[in-house]
């Protein structure tokens, strides 16, 4: 068992003695949330410490959940804390001298050699923690080939770099550990995940499963086919292959087995189907939000562009199930056994509130982040909307109450951000005051 296992297994054998509700790590993960919430909505610092804060966010969490050794005993734990909050001073370090490095740039002091040894040393040691060593040994190769590329023969050889240009543009500026892949991580991804995240837990997933379930559960093959159009529909708030097959997987591949499909076939449909989440829009994996700031055209071109190849993966995947149903003579669900489709979006209609938002303001030429932040804002106030009416019969109260959020949300066009600030607040205090709510407020903060 390599160190990565021994490290996973370690620390999750230490979550099945602790709450996560009372755990630092999980706090740890409540504030990079709201640290992500308050940049999206403000920007208060520049590009270079948004960034520096969030790789920093990352380092510690990382440290503190895959500790050195296992974190077999207290003083690993303990150490593994150390490097977090080392790697996370990091980023506190480019905040204080930010017009300093920023007026010196390419010339370090002896501070910003040690700062910026410690990043590149740590940011190594977390993608091996995380991913194993495969990724941290090709970073290494190149990195030594820019320190000794020089010496090498032929069209191999470089002018040769300096170790102070190296440490500098990777440790610092906008071009090295904190370039692109973690501007667009910093900006529009993490908001993405979270609105995600939400909708998941709101009851999307369980829309999703309805809707597919009642169209094709019944036809030949149903269970592949539903895995299909579930994963494909949840690929539209999810930009994740693994996050797709985690949410629709544990439901449909065992539907998948006990239908007659093998458990190798069950697997692959719904890795496919899943992976293929990354390039349906609106909400697309990061490679896209990567793309769009690469080659710098707007997020919406690239929605666009992938539409249609995103619709043709899913129909092909569709009916290459449907061709091996037939051909084993695979049956779907008795169509009493399949929910009504349209049961499930009249009951969970308001769910798709958010997700037609943010389609409409990309499309309305609003950049990903305002769009994400909207998105992320009007499925909290619908969550808690929906927890504040819980046990009020009236029609009529009800309808009222929904026109009067929805007034409160257009404040926004007049007051900005804070609106949302203050509405969902007023939501949560009418849920205490209610005494009602209490599993949506705990799923808010969990998910956060």
């Amino acid at each position: 068992m390599n160190d990565n296992h021994r490290d996973n297994a370690s620390a999750n054998a230490a979550d099945e003695h602790r709450s996560p509700m009372t755990g630092a790590i999980f706090w740890v993960a409540i504030l990079f949330s709201a640290y992500q919430i308050w940049m999206a909505a403000y920007h208060p610092f520049s590009s270079q410490v948004i960034r520096a804060f969030h790789v920093g966010f990352v380092l510690l969490l990382i440290f503190a959940l895959f500790p050195p050794m296992g974190g077999r005993n207290a003083g690993w734990r303990a150490l593994g804390w150390i490097l977090g909050i080392l790697g996370f001073s990091t980023g506190l370090y480019q905040w204080w001298f930010e017009s300093d490095l920023t007026a010196r740039a390419g010339e370090l002091t002896q501070a910003d050699w040690v700062i910026g040894i410690i990043a590149i040393a740590l940011v190594f040691e977390a993608a091996r923690r995380v991913m194993g060593w495969g990724l941290p040994l090709i970073c290494a190769i190149f990195l030594a080939y820019a320190v000794f590329g020089q010496h090498l023969p032929g069209i191999w050889a470089h002018r040769g770099y300096g170790l102070d240009q190296i440490v500098s543009q990777l440790g610092f500026g906008t071009e090295g550990i904190y370039g692109t892949p973690t501007f667009v991580s910093s900006s529009y991804i993490f908001l993405f995940i979270l609105f995600g995240a939400f909708l998941e837990q709101a009851g999307m997933i369980r829309l999703f499963n309805d809707f597919a379930m009642g169209t094709v559960g019944h036809t030949r093959g149903g269970p592949a086919k539903v895995s299909v159009i579930s994963s494909g529909l949840m690929g539209t708030i999810n930009g994740s292959g693994v996050a797709n097959v985690v949410t629709t997987g544990q439901f449909t591949i065992p539907l998948m087995k006990r239908f007659g499909y093998s458990p190798a076939f069950a697997g692959g449909v719904e890795a496919t189907s899943s992976m293929g989440g990354q390039i349906m829009p609106p909400v697309m994996g990061a490679v896209a939000f990567i793309m769009a700031e690469t080659i710098n055209v707007p997020y919406l071109e690239i929605v666009k562009a992938a539409l249609i190849p995103a619709i043709l993966y899913f129909i092909t995947a569709f009916w290459m199930v449907h061709l091996e149903a037939g051909r084993k003579g695979l049956v779907g669900l008795a169509k009493e056994d399949c929910p009504n489709p349209w049961t499930a979006v009249k009951e969970r209609w308001y769910l798709l509130l958010p997700l037609a938002g943010l389609v409409a303001l990309l499309f309305s030429g609003y950049t990903p982040m305002f769009s994400g932040t909207i998105g992320l804002a009007l499925t909290i106030i619908l969550i808690f909307g929906a927890a504040v009416m819980t046990g009020v019969k009236g029609l009529a109260l009800r309808g009222v109450f929904w026109v009067l959020l929805g007034i409160g949300c257009a404040g926004f066009l007049e007051f900005g951000v804070i609106t949302f600030f203050v509405l969902t607040a007023l939501l949560l205090a009418i849920t205490y005051i209610r005494q009602v709510g209490g599993d949506t407020r705990k799923m808010a903060v969990w998910w956060a």
